[in-house]
């Protein structure tokens, strides 16, 4: 997905299938990431951790997450910031939508390359 300068479509953010139960729609300015993230049932980010601020908000269903040693269950409404670092993982008992922001720009993201950490989930 290219950089995005001025205004832009959702529907013309290209969706990416990462397995199965996960699709994404990435869209990347110079300083930030923000990810548009669909997951079926069942769906499972692995523990892992990167050096991006991460901020989520749950738009549709529920996540399981774990911050750390924290653990809470996000429903639609829900946000949640995850320093640069801090080993992170969510499970999605229920077809859920959610939206993700990373500073600085998540470069992996770019190339439309499955995360390994999504890689069964």
């Amino acid at each position: 997905m290219p950089v995005i300068a001025g205004f832009e479509t959702f529907a013309s953010v290209p969706e990416e299938r990462i397995t199965d139960k996960i699709t994404r729609r990435v869209a990347s300015g110079k300083q930030g990431t923000m990810v548009y993230w669909h997951m079926k049932a069942g769906a499972h980010a692995a523990a892992h951790k990167h050096p991006h601020e991460q901020f989520v908000w749950i738009i549709r269903g529920q996540m399981d997450f774990r911050i750390g040693n924290e653990k809470r269950t996000m429903r639609a409404g829900d946000i949640a910031v995850i320093p640069g670092g801090v080993e992170h993982e969510g499970y999605f008992p229920v077809d859920s939508e959610a939206i993700d922001f990373f500073a600085p720009v998540r470069e992996d993201f770019l190339t439309g390359s499955p995360p390994p950490y999504m890689a069964k989930g």
